[in-house]
């Protein structure tokens, strides 16, 4: 502003800077009583946290004292040790200036004896924290403090835990009223002691509050590997996964706890001894369905504790089964004599090692490679017979679960033939150098041989009479050799002749003797 040149003006001028600055410095009673009990406050919550903090210092020295712990505990007793200390003696160190500055001030309140007379008193503050450097020394020793009780824990949790350590300095900023920007001035010059003694008092609460961050965590720390659980969790378990109407569904319902800290490893056997960690203390697993029937699934869970690992065997069946979807050919339920009627069963919802096969008037054996479910059939006899399928249950007994009615058929004919014809034109060469007659059975899905047990041989040369007949029998398969006037006939055909055999009779798997086709062949 400018300056009046009126003497009368610049006096008016400097009373009003004067009364100004008087303003200032005249700290109302209502802000004065304001820092009075906000310092009486820190006080009494500084002494309800230090009572919360003895009691888990205490827990640990108790937990110290208790079978087998005392190897594990020591440790982190001995530090909350250390901690303790160097925050009484922190707080001893607060109290002392609270105690000189109400000395510097004039001494203490007749009223009150924990706080100064005169309340107001901004040169006490400044003297000491300020002229005197006594603020350098508690920035230093809270710094230090600081440091020291990050220390007492893991590195893990040092920044972690640092961020919610209230005990801490604050760095002035430089200003006009502090150019160099010292926390001293910044803090306590100028301030009244009511204020300062406030501050203190916060600072102690600080020492407090750390102290007890600390302590928690120790205590936490000695306990880590502990079996201990903070989380739950409903688990319902069935005895089946695959059940069918009618059957009993049983299942145990439980609570179960885990920790989410400490994640149980599970080593399955199936797939090579595989590990997996738990996820929120359940280990996901999952597989494709193979096989039919009851499958098991077997492994460890392995859990870290305090005296080591904690190790368990478990195991859980489950079940596969084949598709619901099925067709019968009403008209081709049908089992041959003599051969074995191959077939497959199974039945849903139950394994194949369960399921059976009962067929009165048949026998029923498994088949040449032994599979689950594969049977071969043999019937011996013409007409019908009911297939029961049959199927264990959990309680044992078997149970019928399906059948279907089957007929008994014999094999059909095979055909007669010579060299593959069975009627039609032969060179006569090749027919010399033929062995004898044969019966194939084709179009037919089993293998089944038969063979000619009897024939009737006759041969009518060109202009020439008939030759023959000459009959053939053999149990053992017949052959043109086993007549000694047939080999003699065929050495003499020739082109023109015709080549008659009747009666043929052949034997198959069923051994039963049946009259088939007779072989006519002309000669070129």
């Amino acid at each position: 502003m400018s300056i009046p040149k009126e003497p009368r003006q610049i006096m008016i001028n400097l009373m009003y800077l004067v009364l100004t600055a008087l303003l200032a410095l005249n700290v109302s009673n209502e802000i004065l009583n304001a820092f009075k009990t906000l310092s009486l406050s820190i006080d009494r919550s500084n002494v309800s946290i230090d009572n919360k903090t003895i009691e888990v210092y205490s827990a640990i020295k108790e937990n110290e004292k208790a079978p087998g712990q005392e190897a594990k505990v020591r440790p982190f007793r001995e530090k909350a040790d250390q901690v303790v200390k160097e925050s009484d003696d922190m707080v001893k160190f607060l109290n002392n200036w609270k105690r000189r500055l109400c000395l510097e001030a004039g001494g203490y309140s007749k009223e009150d004896s924990s706080l100064p007379d005169r309340m107001d008193n901004i040169d006490a503050t400044t003297s000491l924290l300020v002229e005197k450097h006594g603020g350098d020394t508690l920035k230093d020793r809270i710094i230090s403090l600081r440091k020291f009780l990050l220390n007492q824990l893991n590195p893990a949790d040092t920044a972690a835990l640092a961020k919610f350590m209230p005990l801490k300095v604050t760095l002035a900023h430089p200003s006009d009223h502090n150019p160099t920007g010292d926390w001293s001035i910044e803090n306590f010059e100028h301030m009244p002691a009511i204020a300062a003694m406030a501050l203190l008092s916060k600072y102690a609460n600080d020492v407090r509050s750390s102290e007890g961050i600390v302590i928690n965590r120790l205590f936490e720390m000695a306990h880590l590997k502990d079996l201990k659980f903070d989380t739950t969790a409903a688990i319902a378990l069935p005895t089946t996964s695959y059940a069918l109407e009618g059957q009993k569904i049983e299942a145990s319902i439980l609570l179960a706890a885990f920790n989410k800290s400490n994640k149980p490893t599970v080593v399955i056997s199936q797939g090579g001894g595989t590990k997996k960690d738990a996820v929120n203390g359940v280990v996901p697993w999952e597989t494709i369905a193979t096989g039919t029937g009851l499958q098991t699934v077997k492994g460890k869970i392995s859990l870290q504790t305090e005296n080591g690992p904690l190790d368990r065997n478990w195991e859980f069946s489950y079940m596969v089964g084949t598709t619901g979807a099925s067709m019968q050919l009403d008209k081709m339920n049908v089992f041959y004599i003599g051969v074995a009627n191959p077939v497959t069963v199974a039945a849903a919802g139950y394994s194949v090692e369960d399921v059976s096969l009962d067929i009165p008037g048949a026998r029923v054996a498994p088949d040449s490679q032994n599979r689950k479910g594969h049977y071969n059939i043999w019937v011996d006899k013409l007409g019908d017979l009911n297939v029961n399928i049959n199927a264990k249950t959990k309680e044992g007994p078997l149970k019928r679960v399906g059948g279907m009615p089957v007929r008994i058929r014999r094999i059909p004919d095979p055909e007669a033939s010579v060299g593959g014809i069975a009627s039609g034109s032969m060179a006569a060469s090749t027919f010399r150098v033929q062995g004898g007659p044969s019966a194939v059975l084709k179009n037919f899905d089993f293998a089944a041989r038969f063979q000619i047990i009897g024939f009737s041989f006759m041969m009518l040369p060109k202009g020439k009479d008939i030759v023959g007949p000459y009959p053939v029998k053999n149990p053992t398969g017949c052959r043109f050799s086993d007549n000694k006037d047939i080999v003699t006939a065929i050495k003499q055909a020739r082109a023109g002749d015709r080549i008659i055999m009747e009666e043929i009779k052949a034997i198959g798997p069923d051994n039963q003797p049946r009259k088939i086709n007779s072989i006519t062949l002309s000669l070129f």
